[in-house]
């Protein structure tokens, strides 16, 4: 199999990228990375019918609930995830 060669300071920054977005491996990120890029002009893939089921739920229950979310609010809950992530995979 190939291998890609990265300069110490790239290899740190995509070891705790794929540490934060819990890949398994450097390896599985730096692969993600790149296929994501390739697909950029086809993100078709991404939207299956239970993505799009799931979507059309989630705007229901806003509907329904009448509570919608400010963008501070969001980043606060995936901060918070963020941080339990980590401290339970912490060291």
């Amino acid at each position: 199999m190939p291998q890609v060669q990265l300069d110490d300071h790239v290899f740190k920054v995509a070891q705790r990228r794929a540490a934060d977005a819990g890949y398994a491996s450097i390896d599985q990120y730096v692969a993600d990375v790149v296929v994501q890029d390739a697909d950029t002009d086809d993100v078709e893939y991404i939207f299956t019918p239970q993505v799009l089921a799931q979507l059309d739920q989630i705007s229901n229950d806003i509907k329904a609930g009448g509570k919608t979310y400010t963008l501070d609010e969001v980043r606060e809950h995936f901060e918070s995830k963020r941080k339990a992530w980590l401290a339970k995979h912490a060291g």
